[in-house]
């Protein structure tokens, strides 16, 4: 791989752990869901993410009370852990959605 293929791969991997914190509190935010619901949603738009990135970041938003979860009984398995977006959840989603139109308009002001 040439070194500017390796260089455009890592700044579009740290672009792209950027943005996961605000993708997941916009999907949990549209209705309750657990951690392959999430993962799913964001493979289909494009933004790949593996659970070893997923999970940490969730238990962190939950210590940082942003989530919360419940446990629900599965038809197809394990009982699934359902998480939620807090009150505090929702004010940091709404701040994530200005900063990131904020950051893109700025963005696209000097690139186009």
């Amino acid at each position: 791989m040439s070194e500017e293929k390796i260089e455009s791969t890592s700044i579009g991997t740290q672009m792209r752990k950027g943005v996961l914190e605000l993708c997941t509190l916009a999907i949990i935010s549209k209705k309750d869901a657990y951690a392959s619901d999430i993962i799913d949603t964001l493979k289909k738009s494009d933004l790949i993410v593996v659970e070893g990135t997923l999970y940490p970041m969730l238990t962190r938003l939950k210590n940082e009370s942003m989530l919360s979860y419940r446990w629900e009984e599965s038809t197809s398995g394990p009982p699934r852990k359902y998480y939620q977006l807090t009150s505090e959840g929702i004010d940091m989603l709404s701040r994530l959605k200005q900063n990131w139109e904020d950051l893109t308009r700025a963005v696209n002001s000097i690139i186009h």
